[in-house]
């Protein structure tokens, strides 16, 4: 049966993680919560705020009747036992950070592009496959005077194009094709998102592999050692390392991202553009910027990777880590050996030293009761609060600054014009926390902004609704900085 192989290969698909969150009962839920908070506008969240978001959606969905029995902690580390999410620890960070899997993700995707399908074979489409297609057999022809003639046939058109215009003849694309040409652009953006994704995970899995490789090795020296102790990069070197790194170069040519943004702005300007909705225009405006963030966070992963695996080898660790393994085979080995001569309940002619640290199971601990030392009498019933849930959450944002927004504000008002001023970013996005607004743009000025020998004036409204201003140093904020600011 030619099908065996297809079943088989399916049947072990399904035990995947994006198969088993398209299967499940409460998919439509989970991929709705993680769709909102983990892939429309933040990629990564601390989790005492990934808590705190899923628990308002939890609170919503039970008014309505749903079945939802845990807090979202719990719901978060299901989803994480599952596969739907990853966890880290960020340098400096005082918290863990979750984000997406590569199959959530793709889980999303899949979804979302169900919810808009694509049309069946769009012009733009069809016409980026042949203009790939003629391009990869031009680039791959080794006869030189076939390239020439091919170079000088496009010198012909591009003169017959030139005199066109000159002529008055110019071709304008419609506004319904290059509206349906910007899509499909963002649709193929979208994919490398995706494939930035896969390209960590790639990363992870070669790291734990080359970890394996020297673990099994029992040799003094082997291939990935003697490549590791020569100082090759092998998570550089890999093929999914070269594949990202021309990528990472390219991304971050000047000129190429110079020009990348030019032709950004200046679409959105054209008159079709109108005709986008608004999640297309913010794709767009912030597609340079996302993906320099992943890219960047990519290029992290591997340069830790690599990083990790040297100080593994150079320190010698790896001969530890050895001996260990050595010993727990060896360990293992013995007991299969007695395994059908010993039974599990005999008594063994063997004394065990005990070690004088004191160990203790968890099961051993006794959790403190804190009725044990409650005053007499019993608790009275607290009356009802006279604030809620709202009201907290609006006093706790009046109490902290948020930066998370003001970053946002100036990096917005940068895809206008640079460089700006506080004064510009109040005029664009008014300070919703008042007087913290402004503190809060002055102390991220300090940081990524450029101090200049003149002073500007600056409004705000307070929560009072009086309008007050003040005259502070100017600070600059300007693209050149945009990477290291967002």
């Amino acid at each position: 049966m030619k099908a065996d192989k297809t079943i088989a290969s399916y049947r072990r698909m399904r035990t995947q993680p994006l198969w088993r969150l398209l299967a499940s009962d409460n998919g439509p839920v989970v991929l709705g919560i993680l769709q909102t908070h983990l892939y429309e506008n933040d990629r990564s969240l601390p989790a005492s705020i990934l808590y705190e978001r899923i628990g308002r959606d939890l609170e919503a969905l039970r008014s309505r009747g749903g079945d939802f029995p845990m807090n979202a902690q719990a719901y978060v580390s299901g989803w994480l036992a599952e596969g739907f999410l990853t966890r880290n620890l960020p340098p400096g960070a005082d918290e863990e950070v979750y984000e997406l899997s590569t199959a959530a993700a793709e889980a999303i995707r899949i979804v979302s592009g169900l919810e808009k399908p694509h049309s069946a074979a769009t012009e733009s489409r069809l016409a980026i496959v042949m203009q790939e297609l003629v391009n990869l057999a031009d680039e791959t022809d080794t006869d030189s005077s076939q390239r020439i003639k091919n170079l000088m046939a496009d010198q012909v058109k591009i003169a017959e194009k030139i005199e066109d215009i000159r002529q008055g003849r110019m071709y304008v694309t419609p506004p319904e094709k290059a509206l349906e040409k910007i899509r499909e652009i963002i649709s193929l953006v979208d994919d490398v998102n995706g494939d930035f994704r896969r390209i960590r995970d790639q990363f992870e899995q070669l790291n734990r592999d080359l970890r394996e490789r020297i673990m099994d090795n029992e040799g003094s020296r082997g291939e990935v050692l003697d490549s590791l102790f020569a100082g090759i990069d092998l998570i550089a070197d890999s093929p999914a390392g070269r594949t990202f790194t021309a990528f990472w170069n390219l991304l971050n040519d000047q000129v190429q991202k110079t020009t990348l943004e030019q032709a950004l702005e200046i679409l959105i300007g054209r008159d079709f553009a109108k005709q986008m909705n608004p999640e297309e225009i913010r794709f767009l405006k912030r597609m340079t910027r996302n993906l320099l963030n992943q890219s960047r966070d990519v290029h992290d992963v591997m340069r830790t990777f690599a990083r990790s695996l040297n100080h593994f080898v150079q320190s010698h660790e790896y001969l530890e880590q050895r001996r260990l393994t050595r010993l727990i085979k060896n360990s293992q080995n013995a007991a299969l050996a007695i395994k059908d001569e010993t039974r599990a309940a005999a008594l063994l002619d063997y004394h065990l030293i005990l070690t004088s640290s004191r160990v203790r199971s968890l099961s051993q601990m006794t959790p403190y009761d804190p009725s044990l030392r409650a005053p007499p009498g019993g608790m009275n019933a607290g009356g009802i609060p006279s604030i809620d849930l709202e009201t907290v959450g609006k006093l706790v944002a009046q109490s902290e600054i948020d930066f998370r927004s003001l970053k946002t504000d100036v990096l917005e008002t940068l895809e206008t014009r640079s460089p700006v001023s506080i004064g510009d970013i109040l005029e664009l996005h008014p300070a919703a926390q008042g007087l913290g607004s402004v503190i809060g743009l002055i102390a991220l000025g300090c940081r990524y902004g450029n101090k200049s020998d003149e002073s500007e004036t600056v409004t705000w409204t307070g929560g009072d609704s009086v309008r007050r201003s003040a005259r502070i140093i100017k600070m600059l904020f300007s693209r050149e900085k945009v990477n290291e600011f967002a």
